[in-house]
């Protein structure tokens, strides 16, 4: 297998120009999305209030993730994106399902975001057709990442700002309201509402089982400063820093979001397709303030769109560097950008505007393509701490000099496999997640046949020789 050097990483392109506030945000961004602002709506009228806990635990086992994520990157600083070290540590196999995989989930996440903004845009603007909203997303996106890396964090950065901004007024407001007794036709604002309206569980196991349906889309993109590994300042101090932070933006963003939105209005009246964030200011009667959120809400699917086209263009932008993807995606422009992997994805993304003619409703198409991005992030997930495994058995020296170890170390990873076994289980207990997850196989089908025809290349043999014949090495060199 090639190797990657600080050379060659910086001849092409791939400048360390996100600085501590970008990775930061970035890191904040990419974990709150869609599917907080609008899949939420879903999520708590399945679940009802253990929806808190339906977040809780998914934002816990992902935490064990990012770990071994950061472990893994931080052991060999030439890795540009988790792809590297999959590729490195279980086999070019691997950097190529999983670079295309993640392409693959970002384009479906774009997908999913352009059919939001649609419905964000039908909102505030009743009556437009709705390929105007989609294409222009995607022109803007365009846009946006075609300058500088640092120009695309710095964009982000105020994206993310704007996202969390939102979240803490909701969070102010409601408490306000709760405090106050605020009342209104949905009834008085109060915590009890937590438990008054059938208690915490109201629909039993299944209800329970069902909130993680669409609450795992939420999560999605908490891995994107994995991506940016490779253009990251200080990647040793800022990596971490962001992994850490997971907890407490999970508790203060997610649970305590939610907590305040059942707390206004009983769980019993929320709906999905609707933003629970606008409709708690509809009805405290600020019309102007539910207008705003509903421009934040449609900012925030703006954010997660474009941190999917960023990944998108530098994961395509890596295959190409190692033979697995045309040649034409590895060149740049003036400016030092993949322009061709970009120009890529935002054609792909037109989809999403073909889906929103094709589909029954908003709803049911954002279900539809989230599905499929959840499994496929699953996959990636997955891979994530298989690497970690193989890194453990064969490099156990490096493991031993690392100053950030994944906390739980292999029993945890075996945890976080059986909860995945149980999420696909869930995608299975309803109708439409179950379609989408009999059709996301086709994906790695098609990937499979890819691979079948790549591998048989002189250079693709060469680096299948190279990497078996380190492993060789290294199980010598551990026996001795």
């Amino acid at each position: 297998m090639s190797k990657i050097t600080p050379e060659r990483a910086v001849s092409e392109g791939l400048n360390r120009g996100l600085s501590n506030r970008h990775i930061q945000l970035l890191a904040i961004g990419g974990a709150i999305g869609t599917g907080l602002f609008m899949g939420s709506g879903k999520t708590i009228s399945v679940a009802g209030p253990s929806v808190i806990f339906v977040y809780m635990i998914i934002g816990f086992m992902l935490f064990f993730v990012m770990r071994a994520m950061g472990e893994l990157l931080l052991s060999n600083l030439n890795y540009k994106t988790f792809s590297d070290f999959a590729g490195d540590l279980l086999g070019p196999w691997a950097g190529f399902f999983t670079g295309w995989t993640y392409w693959f989930c970002w384009v479906v996440t774009g997908v999913a975001d352009v059919v939001a903004i649609a419905g964000y845009a039908d909102t505030l603007w009743p009556g437009i057709p709705m390929w105007i909203p989609g294409l222009a997303t995607i022109l803007i996106l365009l846009a946006l990442n075609l300058p500088t890396v640092k120009a695309f964090g710095e964009v982000e950065f105020w994206f993310a700002l704007i996202k969390i901004l939102a979240i803490l007024a909701l969070i102010v407001t409601g408490l306000v309201m709760v405090f106050s007794g605020f009342t209104s036709s949905a009834g008085t604002a109060s915590f009890t509402n937590l438990w008054q309206h059938g208690g915490l569980f109201p629909k039993e196991f299944m209800g329970f089982v069902a909130g993680f349906q669409i609450a795992v889309f939420a999560f999605v993109g908490i891995e994107l400063v994995g991506t940016a590994a490779a253009e990251t300042k200080s990647p040793e101090k800022n990596l971490p820093k962001a992994t850490n932070a997971i907890p407490v933006r999970v508790g203060l963003f997610y649970v305590g979001a939610l907590i305040i939105l059942m707390s206004v209005t009983p769980w019993t009246q929320f709906r999905a397709g609707h933003s629970p964030f606008i409709g708690m200011f509809s009805l405290a009667g600020l019309g102007a303030a539910a207008t705003l959120v509903n421009l934040v809400v449609l900012t925030s699917a703006m954010s997660s769109a474009n941190s999917g086209i960023y990944s998108t263009s530098r994961m395509v932008f890596g295959l190409a560097q190692e033979g697995d993807a045309p040649s034409v995606f590895a060149r740049l422009s003036s400016r030092k950008v993949p322009q061709n992997a970009l120009f890529l994805s935002c054609i792909l993304l037109l989809s999403g505007v073909v889906l929103l003619y094709a589909g029954k409703d908003i709803g049911t198409a954002f279900d539809m393509v989230t599905t499929v991005s959840a499994v496929c992030f699953m996959f990636v997930w997955s891979i994530i701490l298989a690497s970690y495994l193989v890194f453990r058995r064969r490099r156990p020296e490096l493991h031993a000099a690392s100053s950030y170890r994944m906390p739980g170390g292999p029993v945890m990873v075996w945890v976080v496999y059986a909860f995945f076994v149980f999420l696909v289980w869930a995608l299975t207990t309803q109708p439409d997640t179950l379609i989408a997850l009999l059709v996301t196989p086709i994906w790695f089908a098609i990937l499979f046949v890819a691979w079948f025809i790549l591998r048989r290349s002189p250079v693709h043999q060469a680096r299948i020789a190279a990497h078996a014949d380190a492993l060789r090495e290294a199980d010598k060199a551990r026996v001795a």
